[in-house]
């Protein structure tokens, strides 16, 4: 009898060996639109990182606010950016065991921000309209065929919907029709209380640059302070629709002031402050990661060829070759 109970005691502990972790979160990364196909190579650094998840965003482009029509899936733009490159990253990290976001994003000529695209005329709106719709559903139908698992349905378009209410309503009812998995939006870091449709969809999605310091090199314990006044209103948010929270974008220059306004990356800001970077983004996971509310959220950004990018002189938002990126995947194994 002593030996069949032990022989019982090793194969359930070696079962239980034999299970995967299983993540309670979405820990994902914002995978960078390139010129060229994709393959296990430039998926595998994803994947070591612990990453669960990855963002793949195909580009519409408006050259003219004046005449806001899209112009999307031209040989023109680059291959990740069109439906067959976005088709493609989604098949390449399907197969590593990473699930897929499908993220449309807008461009604007002279890169105007996003938030403040609105039309001049009823003309010039039904153009954008039925433009966006186009852009969209197209996108929608893709994410559909390739079984993607979230799909977004715009990225920081805050005048457009304050505007055109009812479009964007409607707009949601046309997607469902052709895409079945979960919707979110992806709205501003100071956008998100006044969307209108988020009971409509399955997250509240927001590109999550909160200001949580001052500091020139932010503290940990700083920032986790500076997080709390913008939890209290997330959760409640949160508790108020029913619905989990998404960071549809998050992360931190490696720059000095990093957590003052996390928005920015023109070029004036020119230092390299790695312990920065680290600070406030431990910081993010520790303050936010295990709340109930939240889903989980996508790094931005992550570039494609690994080896090449980033790196200790490295002052822009990615992580990768610098010493925040073993911060993140010893969180991501974790969570």
């Amino acid at each position: 009898m002593r030996y069949i109970i032990y022989g019982l005691l090793v194969f359930i502990f070696a079962g239980c060996a034999a299970i995967p972790h299983q993540y309670s979160k979405i820990n994902g990364v914002s995978f960078v639109a390139s010129r060229g196909v994709v393959d296990a190579s430039h998926v595998k650094p994803v994947v070591a990182v612990n990453a669960n998840a990855a963002a793949v965003m195909p580009f519409g482009f408006i050259r003219d606010v004046s005449h806001p029509e899209i112009s999307y899936n031209t040989k023109r733009q680059w291959f990740g950016e069109t439906r067959s490159g976005a088709g493609q990253y989604i098949e390449a990290l399907h197969r590593e065991g990473i699930n897929v976001m499908v993220k449309p994003q807008l461009w604007i000529s002279h890169g105007e921000f996003t938030g403040f695209l609105k039309a001049t005329s009823e003309a010039d709106w039904q153009l954008l309209e039925t433009s966006y719709t186009d852009f969209i559903i197209e996108y929608a139908e893709m994410a559909e065929t390739y079984n993607v698992e979230v799909f977004c349905i715009g990225t920081e378009l805050e005048a457009f919907i304050k505007n055109r209410p009812n479009y964007w309503h409607q707009l949601i009812k046309d997607i469902r029709m052709v895409y079945t998995g979960k919707l979110t939006y992806a709205a501003n870091w100071d956008e998100f209380w006044t969307t209108p449709f988020w009971e409509e969809l399955d997250y509240v999605g927001i590109d999550a640059y909160f200001p949580v310091s001052a500091m020139q090199t932010p503290t940990i314990e700083d920032c986790i302070k500076g997080w709390e006044k913008h939890k209290i209103g997330l959760r409640d948010f949160s508790k108020k629709l029913n619905k989990p929270i998404l960071f549809t974008e998050f992360g931190y220059r490696s720059v000095d002031y990093t957590g003052k306004e996390p928005w920015r990356y023109d070029r004036s800001m020119t230092s390299v402050n790695l312990e920065a970077q680290n600070n406030a983004t431990q910081a993010l996971f520790d303050a936010v990661w295990k709340e109930e509310w939240f889903a989980g959220g996508y790094l931005w950004k992550w570039f494609i060829n690994h080896d090449e990018v980033g790196g200790l002189e490295d002052n822009q938002f990615t992580p990768q070759n610098k010493p925040v990126e073993n911060i993140i995947k010893n969180f991501y194994k974790l969570n």
